[in-house]
């Protein structure tokens, strides 16, 4: 009865485990209770040098023949086995592999792979130094590879497979106008310039993008690790406007004071040469571009571009400037100054707000909006490059419309905007300003609807002069010489015990306007600031 016992339980061992399965194990006898139905590997114990050698090279065989079923089934786990083995080859684009099986240390043998990866049109070979451990099976018996991730990789961790694919930005190497590459570790001011570069015309400025062999979560999630570089890619060139030595200048300058913008222009082209801000530097935010404050007098050049083409002044005609002036509210000067017998431009020269609002009712409420738009191409949307913001000048009635005159009230500009005004002056006609090509950029740039009339052109480059050289411009400018022509401002902003300092001028084919926030008198503050830039045109 034994005997049939035993032979029964074999049969039915038999035909659960297949012929195969049925000869790699025997039936063990229990010697407490006669019979045991538990089955055991017929081997065990740590896998022999020689199944060590032999499982590794079948193993590598069966990967290098892109056979992954094949060599998943000689690991421990076949199904993690399989997935990361094709994925080998379709998400790292892997199109052939070899390897240099080495010397066994124990149950550890290392290999050299040596990996064809394409991805589009690039190509490229990788070699690199792996290893596998040979375990013994524990229901078979069998010697088979102890799989892990790092079989694929040594720097693979779990969780994680390969992909090839681009890479990281291939980033833009953005230049000045000679081609000196600019970066915002010398020029800080352009922390927040240079990535609206990139995004904006990283495509368009050609190069070529950087393509990697990365270990990356198979979830997505993460940044991964790149292991290999196919292509490292070229960054595209981008010729900027921007002229190095004045960037240097205008850097150096804000870099003096707790807050300060400067933009330099080339008035006949409207090429920015120049944008410098503190905040740009802390928290990326560009006031020169971005900025939205009053202008205070500087705002005076347009007022006085729009009283000369309406007839209600002249350069040289008498306009009092008293102490107090009323329209819809009583305005003041500066330290409530006074001169009966000014001329219209010794009152620009002063920067008299007195007399420029006794000259109010002189215009309607619209013209001084229209005046900045078709003729200055003020708040028209401009395509410089880079985002801006581009002025604003509401129309307004009463005391509201006395305050624009002078830069007070609703009117908001920036450094751009300023140095676009006197870029403007200087040059009698609007060219907006742009920070890259416009043919090479795509943009459509913004163009007022007339040029300054010659007979207002000159008579406002005689009151900047007259400014630059004995006005309230005088101390900043000295020493420039050439053709010269500047104006100040003082702002006064609600709540601040100081006004924002302002100063716009222009010498040769170089504007700037510059503003110091609490700065006091413009001529004494920003005035320096944008000396300093001139003086490298």
């Amino acid at each position: 009865m034994r005997t049939g016992a035993k032979v029964t339980v074999g049969v039915i061992a038999a035909a659960l485990l297949g012929g195969a399965g049925f000869g790699a194990y025997r039936l063990v006898d229990d010697v407490g209770s006669g019979v045991s139905r538990e089955a055991r590997p017929e081997r065990t114990g740590p896998p022999t040098a020689d199944e060590v050698e032999r499982t590794a090279r079948d193993f590598l065989a069966a990967w290098a023949k892109g056979d992954a079923e094949g060599a998943a089934a000689l690991t421990d786990n076949a199904q993690a086995a399989s997935a990361a083995l094709g994925g080998y080859r379709e998400g790292a684009g892997i199109t052939k592999v070899t390897f240099r099986q080495g010397a066994a240390a124990g149950p550890k043998v290392p290999f050299t792979v040596t990996a064809e990866v394409a991805f589009k049109d690039r190509r490229s070979t990788w070699t690199y130094e792996s290893s596998l451990g040979v375990v013994r099976g524990r229901t078979t018996g069998r010697a088979v590879v102890d799989w892990q991730p790092a079989v694929l990789h040594p720097k693979l961790a779990p969780g994680e497979t390969l992909r090839t694919g681009p890479g990281g930005t291939s980033g833009l190497k953005a230049v000045d106008r000679a081609g000196r590459e600019l970066n915002a570790g010398e020029f800080p001011s352009l922390a927040a310039v240079l990535p609206d570069l990139r995004k904006r015309f990283g495509q368009r400025a050609g190069g070529r993008q950087a393509v990697e062999v990365r270990a990356e979560r198979a979830d997505g999630t993460g940044p991964g690790r790149t292991l290999h570089v196919i292509d490292k890619g070229e960054p595209a060139v981008l010729r900027t406007t921007l002229d190095a030595r004045a960037q240097r200048a205008a850097e150096d300058a804000v870099a003096r004071r707790d807050e300060a913008s400067v933009v330099a222009l080339r008035p006949s082209t409207g090429e920015i040469l120049a944008v410098a801000d503190t905040g740009a530097r802390r928290a990326g935010f560009n006031a020169a571009l971005l900025g939205r404050t009053a202008p205070g007098s500087t705002m005076k050049v347009v007022t006085a571009a729009l009283l000369l083409e309406k007839g209600a002044a002249r350069t040289n005609e008498p306009l009092p400037c008293p102490r107090y002036a009323t329209y819809g509210k009583q305005f003041h000067n500066v330290e409530k100054s006074e001169n009966a017998g000014a001329t219209f431009a010794q009152d620009f020269a002063a920067s008299c707000n007195t007399a420029f609002v006794s000259l109010a009712g002189k215009v309607t409420d619209a013209d001084l909006g229209a005046e900045a738009r078709d003729v200055f191409g003020l708040g028209m949307d401009w395509q410089a490059g880079v985002t801006t913001f581009d002025g604003r000048v509401p129309d307004g009635s009463g005391a509201e419309k006395a305050a624009a005159m002078i830069g007070q009230g609703q009117v908001q500009m920036n450094p751009l905007t300023m140095a676009s005004v006197s870029a403007t002056v200087k040059d009698g006609t609007f060219r907006q300003p742009h920070l890259v090509d416009p043919e090479v950029a795509g943009l459509k740039l913004a163009r007022a609807a007339r040029p300054l009339p010659g007979p207002v052109a000159d008579g406002l480059r005689r009151m900047m002069r007259l400014t630059a050289l004995g006005g309230t411009g005088r101390t900043a400018m000295a020493g420039l010489g050439g053709d010269v022509g500047a104006k100040t401002g003082s702002a006064e902003v609600d709540g601040q015990e100081r006004p924002n300092g302002w100063f716009t001028a222009y010498r040769g084919d170089m504007a700037a306007a510059a503003v110091i926030p609490r700065g006091g008198h413009g001529g004494d503050s920003a005035g320096p600031v944008v000396a300093a830039v001139l003086r490298t045109g």
